[in-house]
């Protein structure tokens, strides 16, 4: 067969091959309706979740006689941030707890990423001598506990976290759950070949962990780190069991406290000669409150999403 024969045949093959593509993205591409369709639905979809947190901070900036008179509405009729001015006061109790929650917001996230992505990159090697045993011993905290009373002994008497900034995140700085996912994802996201080429080259297991594998395990850390802040931002139990001053309150527990005070205050308003308690913002209060828990996580998502959709998929269906 001569030069020529032999370039047409490749020739005739690229364009069957095109061919080929071409009528497989046209049968796997969607109709302009359904397309249509679909973005309806999405934006009705984005509509309904964007509309309560839209009640909510319109809420907050509205008088609290208004919305008492009113009820709930898509603009304030009577602006007002008595809510936040209350909220934010001088020798608030709600500023010491906001610094608690970020600093252990912080503290722990860092914390979290460097104990799971160590433990899951020695589960996830091959060659580790006691890899079942370790994975056992992760593993076997998912199923049981030691309850509440010996969490609590623990904490307060042996570990010495009482009444502690420790305490607000230390005791959430590890998960089993969270490994699985780490583990997953450096077995399945790190090539075993480029490991095996860095110890040829004289890499050590630090240099090669630092410098090649966590690169590359980026979407698994933010996975992790994403799950950590939320949790520890979240939490509420550890500062009601290990926490008794105040000064080492974070925010939830200081504002399921405030509103506690609050509603005694209205409920026993009659009783207490002399209190004036009808302009305290309460139904606004708890608005603010809302706003100002959950402000923050939902600006540093869009941050992490792309890197913890990635991780989440890849624990979820190799895991």
């Amino acid at each position: 067969m001569t030069t020529a024969h032999r370039n047409r045949d490749k020739r005739e093959l690229l364009r069957a091959e095109k061919e080929h593509t071409r009528h497989s993205m046209a049968r796997n591409q969607i109709s302009r309706g359904t397309n249509l369709v679909f973005n309806i639905l999405l934006i009705i979809f984005c509509i309904l979740i964007v509309f309560p947190l839209w009640i909510i901070v319109v809420s907050s900036i509205t008088s609290e006689t208004a919305l008492t008179t009113y009820g709930y509405r898509l603009w304030p009729l009577e602006f007002s941030v008595n809510a936040y001015t209350y909220l934010f006061r001088d020798g608030s109790i709600i500023l010491t707890a906001y610094k608690n929650t970020l600093i252990a917001t912080f503290a722990g996230t860092i914390l979290s990423v460097i104990t799971v992505g160590l433990y899951a990159y020695a589960l996830s090697r091959p060659d580790f001598r006691f890899k079942k045993f370790f994975t056992f011993f992760s593993f076997f905290t998912m199923l049981f506990g030691g309850g509440m009373v010996s969490y609590y002994n623990m904490t307060r008497s042996v570990l010495g976290l009482k009444d502690t900034i420790w305490a607000l995140f230390l005791p959430m700085a590890f998960s089993a759950y969270w490994v699985i996912i780490m583990r997953t994802f450096y077995q399945s996201s790190v090539p075993e070949a480029i490991i095996e080429s860095a110890r040829i080259d004289g890499s050590g297991e630090w240099r090669t962990l630092l410098q090649i594998v966590a690169p590359l395990a980026i979407p698994g850390f933010a996975t992790v780190g994403l799950f950590s802040a939320i949790g520890v931002w979240n939490d509420f139990r550890n500062c009601l069991l290990i926490n008794d001053s105040a000064r080492f309150y974070n925010l939830q527990y200081t504002i399921y406290q405030t509103m506690n005070n609050l509603r005694f205050l209205k409920e026993n308003a009659s009783r207490m000669g002399g209190v004036n308690v009808a302009n305290l913002p309460a139904e606004t209060f708890r608005m603010a409150m809302a706003v100002v828990t959950v402000g923050p996580i939902i600006m540093a998502y869009p941050f992490f999403q792309k890197y913890f959709v990635k991780g989440l998929t890849v624990g979820a269906v190799k895991g």
